[in-house]
């Protein structure tokens, strides 16, 4: 395969438009396997999702162009899956099933275009909203914050010559192939690529991506990334997000059944999906007041993706739950992807060991980062916590509380509310740094 030399790709802007989309494909896998549930039952439900900046010292609108943006987003709108990808996603095996998606979900999805945005500006961020039916909208959420983080990032690359480019990128590589080198130490740990969302570029993440496949060979399992996965022989992996139990908790007129609605979506969800794709992420509400309510048969599931709590602290009060409803832990599996490195996945893997299976999804610390590469101190390349979630569900706003307090998002009187239906038991307050 034929390597692109990413600093003289970067030093060398010289067309009018360089799409960072460039396919409909280039999104996670998640997105599509929620994708295909929401379309075939809750196609009219309205949804909008809205851009959230985390780091709020760092000012989108004053770093990023506003003319470039509404540029990249306009152009992802013109993008339709092709008909190489519709027969991909049609004929191949994804978690060991053929014909995962239906063909009348295909048939849709052949014409699916990304609808209209709404951006504005307010003390120095952008104000970026997707409004329509939840099936069109939800579709926004990756290509949005991979172009806005790719802007960043070729912001503040526009001012470095050639030579500074080369050294940015080396010293990138090398800490890289540093924490490659660490991982192949443990042969036995599962990691796979999750860094779509807040990558440094398309063509980083893929270069990091090939340098996993070569580095770590088996231990690398695969990429959420659909295209990546496509065009590097890659398994696409994923499986559901927050936005899920946000909508329909959002949409249940009772309080008694929001408190149900997260395990409705399981419900919803095993209609479609088996085996490695029952996963639950109970964190949405946080994770012990869904562990306290939840009904017995979801510890026949196969695993669970503790995504917000400490990982040895999230991972052991599932082990506790599995244990209590009779289930052997080592024959389960915890996926870990919570603002991962390479400390945090040894650490983890090394205290779990024998007890229970595990993988790691490893996401921005993966694909964005840029620590002291550039020959003069950057700040502008180190990665921020930015997210695009769903704010409201028919008109009524939906909200995340997280396990982590400073990751909860909403209106603030139905995140009060929330609070006072799902308890805070176990959540914490950590920064967000990822």
């Amino acid at each position: 395969m034929i390597k692109t030399d990413i600093a003289r790709r970067v030093y060398n802007h010289t067309w009018k438009l360089d799409p960072i989309i460039r396919s409909l494909l280039d999104t996670d896998f998640y997105k599509l396997l929620m994708l295909q549930m929401i379309w075939g039952l809750y196609r009219d439900v309205d949804a909008t999702f809205t851009l959230i900046n985390r780091t709020t010292s760092v000012k989108l609108a004053e770093e990023i162009d506003e003319r470039e943006l509404r540029e990249q987003l306009d152009h992802a709108r013109t993008l339709r899956f092709t008909k190489k990808e519709m027969i991909w996603l049609a004929g191949n095996s994804f978690y060991g099933r053929k014909q995962i998606f239906q063909p009348d979900f295909l048939a849709w999805l052949a014409d699916f275009r990304l609808p209209e945005y709404e951006l504005t500006r307010h003390d120095g961020q952008f104000v970026l909203n997707f409004h329509g039916r939840w099936h069109d909208t939800t579709m926004w959420e990756i290509p949005a914050l991979a172009i806005i983080n790719e802007l960043r990032s070729r912001a503040a690359l526009r001012s470095m010559g050639r030579f500074a480019l080369d050294v940015t990128y080396a010293r990138a590589k090398a800490r890289m192939w540093e924490k490659v080198e660490r991982l192949k130490r443990h042969p036995e740990i599962r990691i796979s690529d999750f860094g779509t969302r807040r990558r440094h570029s398309h063509l980083w993440q893929r270069w990091c991506v090939e340098a996993l496949k070569e580095g770590i060979g088996e231990s690398f399992t695969g990429t959420s990334n659909v295209l990546l996965a496509m065009d590097t022989d890659l398994e696409a992996l994923g499986t559901n997000a927050h936005e899920l139990p946000m909508v329909l908790t959002a949409l249940a007129d009772r309080d008694a059944d929001k408190i149900q609605a997260p395990y409705r979506v399981l419900e919803d969800w095993q209609k479609y999906y088996g085996g490695n794709l029952l996963i639950v992420l109970p964190d949405t509400f946080g994770t012990a007041s869904f562990l306290r309510q939840a009904p017995a048969w979801i510890a026949d599931w196969t695993g669970f993706r503790p995504d917000s709590a400490p990982p040895i602290e999230g991972g052991e009060r599932i082990i506790e739950w599995w244990e209590s409803h009779g289930q052997d832990p080592a024959e389960k599996l915890l996926i870990f992807s919570d603002g991962l490195d390479v400390d945090t996945i040894e650490k983890t893997f090394l205290h779990f060991k024998g007890r229970v299976r595990m993988a790691f999804g490893w996401g921005t610390n993966l694909t964005n980062d840029f620590t002291d590469s550039a020959p003069a101190r950057n700040e502008a390349l180190k990665a921020i916590s930015l997210v695009c979630k769903v704010s409201s569900a028919n008109g009524r706003p939906a909200v995340k509380l997280s396990d982590n307090v400073e990751k909860a998002t909403g209106d603030p009187a139905a995140i009060q509310h929330y609070v006072e239906l799902f308890g805070e038991e176990n959540r914490v307050r950590k920064p967000v740094l990822v």
